[in-house]
């Protein structure tokens, strides 16, 4: 009897997330199917099956029109803010971690701060800053208004993963004659990989699907794919398939991007959760 209780356990926690993760990519594949059909076939009603495929909606946006553009920026945008944060939060995170700086837990909570702001706030004083210094409509521009949200997420993410690991390591490779620089290079950033890797893709996330800054700060040279899908919502309608097949196409670099290092998550969120 309790054999059978447990299966249908069991049973039911596996049709529970089984319902999860239809209701989760539901969406995706239903625009995928939009990003199939035409304008024609977008209005003729719900048909959950896609039998046709319209090859346009991918081809005029990236090749007759500026959205190939549009992607490149996205991509060095995105990858350019994702390495310098990185680089930054490691630096950061190990003076915080090894060295003991005067007040350097106020100094902590100070970078966390930055977080906590709306980014709304600091729209008006941004678009000024920018075109007096003529950052505006940059792609270098972005990736250096990113790092001030991004940066301070990074820092306390990789705060935990660096104090996770033990100290004993730094005083045997000091005494091996390793320097402070050597010991950073080949013994704490092996061993926080897996937490700089999370740390890696939560940040290109955050700078491939910001919206606000980008949609206010860049107009035509600099636009990110994101904005420019706005242009799809015009006053005379919305070119509903076009706007699917770019939505699909944003998403293919995040999930290559996130398949890649997708071995280094699980071992990054759990790094130095348990400790002795």
């Amino acid at each position: 009897m309790s054999g059978g209780k447990k299966t249908w356990k069991l049973f039911l926690v596996y049709l529970v997330c089984i319902l999860i993760a239809v209701a989760t990519l539901f969406p995706i594949y239903w625009m995928f199917v939009i990003s199939a059909r035409s304008r024609l076939e977008v209005f003729l009603g719900p048909r959950l099956i896609q039998t046709s495929f319209y090859s346009p909606n991918y081809y005029r946006p990236f090749v007759q029109d500026v959205y190939g553009r549009y992607l490149a920026n996205s991509l060095l945008i995105a990858s350019g803010n994702t390495l310098l944060v990185v680089c930054l939060a490691v630096l950061a995170t190990y003076a915080f971690s090894r060295f003991r700086v005067p007040g350097s837990n106020n100094l902590f909570f100070w970078t966390i701060t930055n977080r906590m702001a709306p980014p709304a706030v600091f729209i008006v004083p941004f678009f000024l800053m920018f075109n007096r210094l003529g950052l505006r409509d940059t792609q270098f521009g972005l990736i250096l208004l990113y790092c001030i949200f991004n940066l301070p997420f990074a820092i306390w993410l990789l705060k935990g993963m660096m104090d996770g690991i033990p100290k004993e390591l730094d005083e045997a490779a000091l005494i091996d004659g390793c320097s402070l620089w050597g010991l950073l290079w080949h013994v704490i950033i092996p061993l926080a990989k897996p937490g700089i890797m999370v740390t890696a893709i939560l940040n290109w996330i955050f700078a491939w699907n910001e919206y606000l800054f980008a949609a206010i700060l860049t107009s035509v040279r600099s636009r990110t794919i994101t904005t420019g899908l706005a242009e799809f919502v015009t006053v005379i309608g919305t070119n509903w398939g076009e706007m699917a097949a770019v939505s699909v196409v944003c998403l293919i670099p995040a999930i290559v991007f996130i398949g890649i290092a997708q071995k280094h998550i699980i071992a990054g969120l759990t790094f130095g959760a348990v400790k002795d």
